[in-house]
């Protein structure tokens, strides 16, 4: 088996020593290509080139969310094709991981490579579905390029929480769930549309749901996590069907106090509800409009503002390790 390890240098949880344990460990079992990623979107670079090729067998994403997704849509660059590209490892080495964890893997990078390589010796593999976002035919952000996302996506107030964390991060703060929690505080103190929101989803042979302050899209369950705590805003999300989305059409301190309680005792069973908050479940499109840009985010990823973004979900639409 020929393999392609990715390794983002700054993924917060593991050193240089203990990357080059893992890749000692995976090169003992196969036939093992290391690339240290050197720019923003070099992963993505890699993952195309792993597709392109017909000498890669597995890609292994050693970093957080960001490096997976950009690895996985450098792998779908083409479109799925699940019996046609390299199968996808990951190894998670950030600080939150919801993609791997989602998946079963466990958290810690070295115990994850050792699940790893006992499921490709067992052939342990599934097919899981992926997200795909694009900007909305006939409006202004109709040129803005697609992007796939494996776990969450977001039209409004989490994606501004997501910039603001990217800002901190960029100003040298340490990822934490302590700087995301107050990011979460500083938007919500700051959030112009939290009364009355300025989002619309629409999708085929439904009533749209109209003034939405936030949108969180989900692919899989939980949404994330703080620390060892899963939070789950969608709970009958999963990588084996189409989208789920909630929807908070009202953010006032009262509320917005009842909600980030009910997301932060949520379970496999609950996440978030009441009389201003909707769940719609297994969607395989929708549109979601605002009358002002709004910032959009993808698998932590702050993409700038967008006024339109219609979400596909995509079954089966890539071969993963696990």
């Amino acid at each position: 088996m020929r393999a392609l390890l990715v390794v983002n240098p700054a993924a917060t949880t593991t050193s240089a020593r203990t990357r080059d344990v893992l890749i000692h460990a995976l090169a003992s079992e196969m036939k093992l290509e290391a690339v240290t990623t050197e720019y923003r979107g070099h992963a993505r670079d890699l993952g195309r080139q792993a597709a392109d090729s017909e000498d890669i067998d597995l890609v292994v994403a050693l970093g957080g969310d960001g490096t997976v997704n950009e690895v996985v849509n450098g792998l779908l660059h083409a479109g799925p094709n699940p019996n046609g590209l390299p199968r996808l490892a990951v190894v998670p080495g950030g600080s939150t991981n919801v993609f791997a964890r989602a998946l079963g893997l466990p958290n810690d990078a070295v115990e994850a490579t050792g699940a790893l390589l006992d499921a490709l010796r067992e052939g342990s593999e599934r097919t899981v579905g992926m997200g795909l976002a694009a900007g909305t035919p006939g409006t202004e952000d109709e040129a803005v390029p697609s992007r796939w996302f494996t776990f969450c996506a977001g039209l409004g107030f989490d994606a501004g929480v997501v910039g603001r964390v990217e800002q901190q991060r960029e100003r040298g703060k340490k990822s934490t769930h302590a700087l995301y929690l107050r990011q979460v505080a500083r938007q919500f103190l700051q959030e112009p549309n939290r009364r009355h929101g300025t989002i619309t989803l629409e999708r085929p042979d439904a009533e749209p749901v109209t003034d939405l302050v936030a949108s969180i899209i989900c692919n899989t369950s939980p949404w994330t996590y703080l620390g060892n705590r899963p939070v789950y805003a969608t709970p009958k999300a999963s990588f084996d069907t189409g989208l789920d989305v909630l929807g908070l059409s009202r953010m006032s301190t009262v509320s917005a106090a009842r909600y980030a309680t009910q997301l932060l005792t949520s379970s496999p069973e609950r996440g978030a509800h009441g009389k201003h908050a909707v769940t719609l479940h297994d969607l395989d499109q929708f549109t979601l409009h605002s009358k002002v840009p709004l910032p959009l985010q993808m698998d932590g990823d702050h993409l700038g503002l967008r006024t339109s973004v219609t979400f596909t979900g995509v079954r089966r639409a890539l071969r993963v390790i696990v």
